[in-house]
């Protein structure tokens, strides 16, 4: 049985853990279907108003698992589950904060850029090596990125895969506040109550103007998929996840 930290309630912020089904600090499939469901829950749910993600002690997330990706037999059940995850976020209508303890990367930063505030300690670092694995950016951050980072900072973080400090990631505006270790996710859950006090229905609908179409947010989703699919069957990048994996293990 997987020990997939459960969503928790305190107060109307949700609690939402980001973590594999088997408590690793990475995303598999069934932690894609795991949030999704959580989301779309969260969204009907009235007694939820805020959304706080927050990692495993010591370390936020550190992006997908590796074997899935090495796993033809895989793919096709992986991709429909990461895709319906992004676009949960991308259309989630709640504000969604992030607690940031450690380390952030690939999929695990990306997912920040859908949040609409990002507390972080000072140990904490944001890296997306997607060019450096043959792979393109996800969850629509190659219009998401730009937009916060502008152009030129979006470039180095993606294209040369820069890691970025937690200083750096607020001087860029990825991060929002920074704040002593040990206290993130309680600063976080303070912010989720001040939301949480504001006229629902105008703190919905200002967080929706301020966001935008987003369905241009899942066209651009589809899009990255497709691209990251299309890299999952070339020998050369997958030659190159192998190293890589065998490195990690």
């Amino acid at each position: 049985m997987g020990i997939h930290p459960q969503a928790e309630l305190r107060g109307h912020a949700l609690i939402v853990t980001v973590s594999s089904d088997d408590g690793r600090p990475v995303l598999d499939r069934r932690a894609y279907e795991s949030l999704a469901r959580t989301f779309h829950e969260a969204a009907d749910d009235d007694d939820v108003r805020v959304v706080v993600l927050r990692g495993l002690a010591g370390c936020f997330c550190l992006g997908g698992d590796f074997s899935e990706f090495l796993d033809a037999t895989k793919h096709q059940r992986l991709i429909a589950a990461v895709t319906d995850m992004f676009r949960m976020l991308a259309t989630f209508p709640k504000p969604i904060l992030a607690c940031v303890d450690g380390d952030a990367v690939g999929v695990g930063c990306t997912i920040l850029f859908h949040c609409d505030m990002v507390i972080a300690s000072s140990k904490s670092t944001f890296r997306v090596p997607f060019v450096d694995f043959g792979l393109v950016p996800d969850a629509a951050t190659s219009i998401l990125a730009p937009q916060k980072l502008g152009y030129a900072g979006a470039f180095r973080f993606f294209c040369l895969g820069d890691t970025l400090g937690a200083e750096d990631a607020r001087a860029l505006g990825l991060v929002a506040e920074i704040v002593a270790e040990g206290s993130v996710e309680e600063a976080a859950l303070a912010r989720a109550r001040q939301l949480a006090k504001k006229p629902v229905a105008a703190l919905l609908q200002t967080r929706g103007l301020l966001k935008g179409d987003t369905g241009v947010l899942c066209d651009r989703i589809d899009r990255e998929i497709s691209l990251f699919q299309q890299a999952l069957q070339d020998d050369t990048t997958l030659r190159r996840l192998q190293r890589i994996a065998r490195l990690a293990a």
